[in-house]
């Protein structure tokens, strides 16, 4: 994608006002969940991103360090942001599910809570530095510079994000699994069945607790999609569109925050048990969009 440098400064200045409204809205518990804590890192590095790219754009060049920055160095900082973004998509996805799954089996309980939070932060710079690392030193990207003037450069080569597709895809490929899983139950649970000898009561325990499992991911099923129905239907368009999605533009904090009501609700359908979730005893890890109540 040959994009202008104004339209990249448009595109993350909105995303970073974006970023940082939707961190405030969760401020009262961002910090009790690994997407939070990232969530504030992502708004930190894209608010760093529109810093520089605007300085550079205004000014035509800089000097940092004693470095001679230029706007050819607006087209290198956006084209390396968007590739440790895109390194980070699966591993984000990956300690997000292990910190919810903790969570929901109350594994996290047996540790303090400040020291929750410095494991957190830990796991966070973690992940930063080991996709950065990645990105220099074992992928094969190559950045594309122009070979113009820094005073009249005016577009940027970017790269696209294939990582959302795969990441959506596999997400929902995994709720479709659970949904399958817990709610189609074997025929001879589906229905009373008339016969001479009433069942055994681990029979009828087993067929109660089927129904109970079967009712908690349909009620799931409706809280998520009752909330990000709107998100997955401009999701899906931008990536059926041929235009693709920037690089730069493949982690934000509303991704951030879809991939964190999806988690909670594999989790819980998959290991919370149906009776602790009717009456509402179930840890559930902090989400600002879905209510995860149940009847």
């Amino acid at each position: 994608m040959h994009l202008s440098i104004p339209s990249i400064l448009l595109a993350v200045g909105v995303k970073c006002l974006l970023n940082w409204g939707l961190v405030l809205l969760q401020r009262n518990h961002i910090c009790r969940s690994f997407v939070g804590v990232f969530s504030i890192s992502v708004s930190i590095a894209d608010t760093a991103l529109t810093l520089a790219v605007a300085a550079l754009h205004l000014q035509g060049d800089g000097v940092f360090l004693g470095l001679r920055l230029t706007r050819h160095h607006v087209c290198l900082l956006v084209q390396i942001l968007g590739q440790i973004y895109g390194a980070l998509q699966w591993p984000v996805v990956v300690v997000a599910g292990l910190d919810h799954y903790c969570t929901v089996s109350q594994r996290s309980q047996l540790v303090p809570s400040r020291f929750r939070k410095i494991i957190r932060s830990f796991v966070t710079s973690l992940l930063w530095n080991l996709a950065l690392l990645y990105v220099f030193l074992l992928s094969d990207f190559l950045p594309i510079l122009e070979e113009e003037s820094p005073y009249l450069l005016q577009r940027c080569w970017v790269f696209h994000m294939p990582q959302i597709l795969q990441v959506a895809m596999a997400l929902l490929l995994t709720a479709g699994c659970v949904v399958l899983h817990a709610g189609w139950p074997p025929l001879s649970c589906c229905g009373p069945r008339f016969s001479k000898h009433p069942p055994p009561k681990d029979q009828t325990i087993d067929q109660s607790e089927t129904r109970s499992r079967r009712e908690i991911v349909h009620q799931a099923s409706w809280i998520f999609l009752n909330t990000w129905a709107l998100f997955l239907f401009f999701l899906a368009a931008f990536l059926l569109l041929p235009v693709g999605i920037p690089a730069y533009l493949g982690l934000n904090v509303p991704w951030l925050c879809f991939l964190n009501s999806l988690l909670i609700g594999v989790v819980l359908c998959a290991i919370c048990p149906a009776s602790q979730l009717a009456k509402g005893s179930a840890a559930v890890p902090p989400d600002s969009f879905c209510d995860w109540r149940f009847s």
